[in-house]
């Protein structure tokens, strides 16, 4: 369906992934003004699930799953024994003693044989990332366009999650994203996922929602200041440096890596996950930020962003030099950056 819809496909992370369909700058800003559907069935979907289930979220996830109530989810990071960030999830408690958790692609098999480690007689852990596939609607149009469809999941609060159907294909729907828009997204199996697709196309046309690729994707949640695992979030990188810190509870001594996050929480943050404008050039990942000529940090992500019709990026920079006239080394040649308050865009409520 991608194919024949015009897209351009790419490998990513195995998978085989639409990047563009028209272009990455009109997609993008059909997000911000109307609406745009991606596939992201290449995420992973780990279920928890049984009397210990809880238990199990406690002490695997720095976030409490213990506020979380049925029908509702959390932002949260799984840590290892040394306190090191494995990836950053959505937890999902879709019963009493259930919970569903989305992992990200590159690190779906790797956090499943981790959090294998918890179970026990009253907690199983269940890899559904094969059988499941998930479709994301995002922008200002989503509600609209979904509430002819299915009202009641129209109806969700943020980060409210609920089973339901959508022209008759069974749904998990959350209204979760990661474009920094208003949205939602859909689990359901594999085989429905084409007829899904297809009906909220359809059902979005009046709306002017588009197909949208991981190219959109990518700049729509740089400008969101939304982390991406293995670019501001990573093993060698704290909660607190990627300013996320406050999805770490330290209220459970039994949670994973609880000593070693609770010790990096006290200690005063090395560097600084900051934005980043230049006017003259785009700065890149991996490319070195300057001061003078010493090397301060560490460009993550960077694009041209077109919400705000400038380059920006995000950088871990030394904490001690985020006041300091700073500058980004591009091929070679050294480039003034402004430091920027993130996130670069925030939509309107």
């Amino acid at each position: 369906m991608h194919v024949a819809a015009g897209a351009r496909m790419v490998d990513f992370a195995g998978w085989y992934m639409p990047v563009q369909y028209t272009s990455i700058i009109e997609e993008h800003l059909a997000v911000r003004s109307a609406a745009g559907m991606f596939d992201v069935s290449h995420m992973g979907e780990v279920e928890i699930e049984g009397p210990g289930a809880l238990d199990v979220c406690a002490r695997a996830f720095t976030n409490d799953p213990r506020s979380l109530e049925v029908g509702s989810a959390q932002y949260s990071l799984l840590p290892d024994h040394r306190g090191r960030i494995l990836d950053d999830v959505i937890v999902y408690r879709t019963g009493a003693e259930r919970f569903l958790v989305c992992v990200n692609a590159a690190n779906a098999e790797h956090d499943y044989e981790h959090l294998k480690a918890f179970a026990t007689d009253a907690a199983r852990i269940v890899d559904r990332s094969a059988q499941t596939s998930l479709i994301a609607l995002q922008g200002p149009s989503a509600a609209a366009i979904l509430a002819p469809l299915a009202p009641s999941l129209a109806a969700l609060e943020r980060f409210a999650v609920a089973a339901g159907e959508i022209a008759g294909i069974a749904v998990l729907a959350a209204r979760t994203g990661y474009t920094g828009e208003d949205g939602f997204e859909f689990f359901c199996a594999n085989r429905d996922a084409p007829g899904l697709w297809a009906t909220l196309s359809a059902a979005g046309a009046p709306h002017g929602v588009v197909a949208a690729g991981l190219g959109a994707r990518d700049t729509l949640r740089l400008e969101a200041a939304l982390p991406l695992y293995g670019h501001e979030l990573g093993e060698e990188i704290t909660p607190w440096e990627a300013r996320v810190g406050w999805a770490v509870k330290l209220n459970r001594p039994d949670m994973t890596g609880f000593a070693q996050l609770r010790a990096a929480k006290v200690d005063k943050a090395r560097r600084r996950l900051v934005g980043l404008g230049l006017t003259r050039r785009i700065a890149r990942e991996g490319y070195k930020v300057l001061q003078g000529d010493t090397v301060v940090g560490e460009v993550t992500s960077g694009s041209h962003c077109p919400s705000l019709g400038r380059a920006a990026a995000l950088a871990l920079v030394n904490a001690n030099a985020i006041d300091a006239d700073i500058a980004v080394e591009v091929r070679g040649e050294s480039y003034p950056a402004q430091v920027l308050p993130l996130p670069f865009y925030k939509r309107a409520q």
